[in-house]
């Protein structure tokens, strides 16, 4: 299982990656293990504003849909159209070619917030 120190992740297992004033947004290694392979993504429209802990999205896999919480609040400013065609990225590369979204943060401070690798592998072990 991997779980990239430089990221920050959530408790809904999204990891954010800062990218000078944006941050990109996925789902976690973790997560895309537990649902299986995924066979549809749905995301945001560009200029769409997202809530810290609100729905942004959905993966859908064999076993179930599950739907994506956003890690902090702000405005999608990019999409990763790849999903659409390719949603087996999520399990193949979820971290690298299966990133969800990017976002313009509200509040960049929110990301602080977030557990470092440490303390989400700590989070998975108690599950």
């Amino acid at each position: 299982m991997s779980t990239p120190k430089e990221l920050r992740y959530s408790e809904e297992h999204e990891w954010v990656k800062t990218e000078g004033d944006k941050v990109r947004i996925g789902i976690t290694d973790f997560a895309q293990s537990e649902l299986g392979d995924i066979v549809f993504v749905e995301l945001p429209e560009v200029g769409d504003e997202i809530k810290a802990d609100e729905p942004f999205g959905s993966v859908e896999s064999v076993k179930t849909v599950s739907e994506l919480y956003a890690p902090i609040n702000g405005k999608v400013v990019e999409v990763n159209e790849d999903l659409e065609d390719s949603p087996e990225f999520v399990n193949e590369s979820p971290y690298e070619k299966a990133w969800m979204i990017v976002v313009e943060p509200s509040d960049a401070s929110e990301i602080e917030n977030l557990m470092t690798a440490g303390q989400y592998e700590d989070m998975i072990k108690e599950d």
